[in-house]
């Protein structure tokens, strides 16, 4: 089986990388480590679905190609395009037997969601409950504080580290490899001094998970990696698969790196893509050593092929995006060039202060929309979430309509959380975080009598059954029975996935209609759900899934909907990673947002908020304008005051980006804005350094 009609419209570089290696006599494909550095709007995600599709064309068996991802929904998208190539290079009709190569395609996912596959395949050289439960964030940090209570951290005459904090240390631990120490000294300075307390928290934090049967996301890594720690383990797993394709590798940690490694020592069949120049996630724990080093992790090097051609920005603005990279010491050079022409020079526009700032990017945009830009094909990025603020207010003012990226997510609201607390107390008797939280739905339940119930029901071996031997003194006996036959129902192993949640649902309904107000703003939330559920095969996956990569919206207290046809995206730049706009507008190009002055300390930090700066710069495609604000205020002063400071350009606006730039100004509403009196037909000119040496 050979054809090359899925390598036409490549360019000369994507189609190296989709063909390297070789077919094998017979079938397959032979190939050796290979990188693909993969510049912004270069069509990566394109080049490794042509990867897969080439691999497949060429008698790889599509079960035995595992690809990783960071989000689902990249997964789905990657197995999509590689069917379409796939059918179209075979010129099979839409349902013929081409159709088999998606669904064989079963290995793709995030690094998360496939750990958690092989964990409970494998759980039985692991110790491990196969019917663990994952829990999400914020279920992790309401245990971390539950021990943290149960140690007496709580009650530190001292400020001892809240819930979130307590996981975001740990979280960085366990994901980098740091010791303890170390991971307090580099990021959490400020909780240095509670080292041997978090220690005992920690341990208590895994101890609580083990004996519940619950895995967190780390977990999830952790588990996976300590797994490919033994040797007929990992070569037994690695042997499953022929090909790994790795995407967005700049954002992996020392784990995902390790792991990758493990499964195939030797490189065999390994391709990564990735941009260290996007490299923004260290908060997270991403490592940008794993992208620059990659090549010389095997011997011989991995091959190395550098997507350069860009097909979204004009050139212009992509100067400015190559001369920012030029002075970066340590990368995978590049030069974007753009397939688009020079467009529209980009432009550093100073203004006197914030206000003014969010006044010319309201005129700016208004302008823009009268031109036939529409405000959802423009974007106003900044550094940090509360940089967006006085914009917020003058586009409210001038009823301009907008969306900003964050908020709360889906499976944050707490109605869904009280749905989902049943799915996965149903799911795992031994969750006790889901107990708790179900239990406490009914009236007259708190949290004294739902721990009571909890431990009636360890007491009794976790069977649903026990239950009908305790019972609230304050809850009536209708809503006790009703509850443990609904538990009991769903329970049941040979029960159908399909009607579950509904089942749920209707139980849940008169709780929900007395907890919460606003129902109508909630209802579509578990409506949605309930349609969810129906992409999954089982209660399991759809648990997991879900957790591991949930949606983003959720009507939980979202006030009145926006009618409008149109509106402006705000955006944090880490938030707009991925995503592009006709027209851009940087906010605070000054020193303290590029780089953040939180940033300042250390020189691969800095770095860091270069690249943060090129995301931002690459995310155009037709106008950039990069805004440095002149005079700051100062805050906790009289609403009259005028204290303030002055900002310093971002140094990454060096003398060679500065070039590439249009460099203007804009006064806003400001006194004395106009250049001449009104009124007054000639300028008005005065020598006041007279009037002063007067005076002497």
């Amino acid at each position: 089986m050979s054809t090359t009609t899925h390598l036409d419209k490549l360019n000369a570089a994507q189609r190296k990388a989709v063909t390297h290696g070789e077919a094998l006599p017979e079938k397959g494909y032979r190939a050796g480590p290979l990188l693909i550095v993969a510049g912004a709007g270069t069509g990566k995600t394109d080049t490794l679905a042509h990867r897969v599709a080439h691999l497949v064309i060429h008698g790889v068996d599509p079960a035995r190609i595992l690809m990783l991802t960071f989000t689902r929904r990249a997964a789905l998208e990657m197995r999509r395009r590689a069917h379409e190539i796939t059918r179209r290079a075979l010129d099979q009709p839409l349902g013929g037997p081409g159709q088999s190569i998606a669904q064989r395609l079963g290995w793709a996912g995030t690094f998360h969601s496939i750990g958690n596959r092989l964990l409970r395949h494998y759980a039985p050289h692991l110790k491990l409950d196969p019917h663990f439960s994952v829990v999400d964030r914020g279920d992790a940090a309401d245990l971390m504080d539950s021990v943290r209570e149960e140690l007496g951290l709580a009650g530190k005459e001292q400020r001892f580290p809240r819930k979130e904090t307590c996981l975001q240390i740990y979280s960085n631990r366990v994901n980098t490899h740091a010791t303890l120490r170390e991971t307090l000294e580099q990021h959490y300075g400020w909780c240095a001094q509670w080292e041997e307390e978090l220690t005992r928290l920690y341990r208590a934090y895994v101890e609580q998970k083990q004996h519940a049967s619950l895995l967190d996301y780390d977990d999830l890594l952790l588990y996976w990696h300590a797994m490919m720690s033994e040797p007929r383990l990992a070569q037994h797993i690695g042997a499953h698969f022929d090909h790994v394709l790795v995407d967005e590798y700049q954002d992996t940690n020392r784990l995902q790196a390790e792991i990758l490694h493990a499964l195939k020592p030797d490189g065999a069949g390994v391709a990564v893509v990735g941009d260290d120049a996007q490299a923004i996630y260290s908060f997270r724990a991403a490592a940008v050593e794993n992208i620059l080093g990659f090549p010389e992790r095997f011997q011989p090097p991995a091959n190395v092929v550098t997507l350069a051609q860009n097909y979204r920005s004009t050139q212009q603005v992509l100067d400015v995006a190559n001369a920012l990279l030029t002075e970066a010491p340590r990368q995978h050079r590049k030069y974007l060039l753009s397939i688009r022409g020079a467009g529209a020079r980009p432009r550093l526009v100073t203004v006197e202060e914030l206000q003014t700032q969010a006044e010319y990017v309201v005129a700016e945009v208004l302008r823009r929309r009268e031109a036939n830009v529409p405000l959802k094909r423009q974007a106003v990025l900044f550094r940090s979430a509360s940089h967006s603020d006085l914009l917020e207010v003058e586009l409210a003012k001038r009823n301009v309509p907008f969306v900003k990226y964050g908020g709360l997510r889906f499976l944050e609201a707490a109605h869904v959380k009280d749905l989902m607390a049943v799915l996965r107390w149903a799911d795992n008797p031994r969750n006790m975080l889901a107990a708790f939280r179900t239990l406490q739905l009914l009236p007259g339940v708190g949290p004294v009598n739902a721990r009571l119930a909890i431990e009636h029901l360890e007491t009794a071996g976790h069977t649903f059954e026990a239950l009908e031997g305790f019972r609230p003194p304050e809850t009536g006996e209708g809503d006790w029975a009703r509850l443990i036959e609904l538990m009991r129902s769903l329970a049941v192993p040979e029960r159908p996935w399909a009607g579950q949640v509904q089942l749920v649902r209707e139980w849940y309904r008169p709780h929900f209609e007395r907890i919460y107000e606003q129902r109508h703003t909630r209802l579509g939330d578990l409506e949605q759900l309930e349609l969810l559920s129906g992409q999954y095969p089982s209660r399991e996956r759809f648990l997991t899934e879900l957790t591991l990569d949930p949606p983003h919206a959720t009507g939980d207290l979202a006030g009145r909907a926006n009618l409008d046809e149109d509106y402006l995206v705000l955006s944090t730049v880490h938030s707009a990673k991925g995503m592009e706009w006709d027209t851009v507008y940087v906010l605070n190009v000054v020193d303290g947002s590029f780089p953040s002055e939180f940033s300042t300390g250390k020189p691969e930090l800095i770095e860091e908020e270069r690249r943060l700066l090129y995301v931002a710069l690459t995310r155009a495609e037709n106008d950039l304008m990069l805004i440095m604000p002149l005079k700051f205020h100062l805050t906790q002063q009289p609403r009259t005051g005028d204290a303030h400071v002055y900002g310093g350009r971002s140094r990454f606006l060096t003398e060679k980006v500065v070039k590439t730039l249009e460099a203007v100004s804009f006064h806003g509403s400001a006194p004395g804005a106009a250049d001449t009196l009104r009124g007054s037909s000639a300028p008005v000119t005065l020598d006041v350094g007279a009037r002063l040496r007067e005076m002497w």
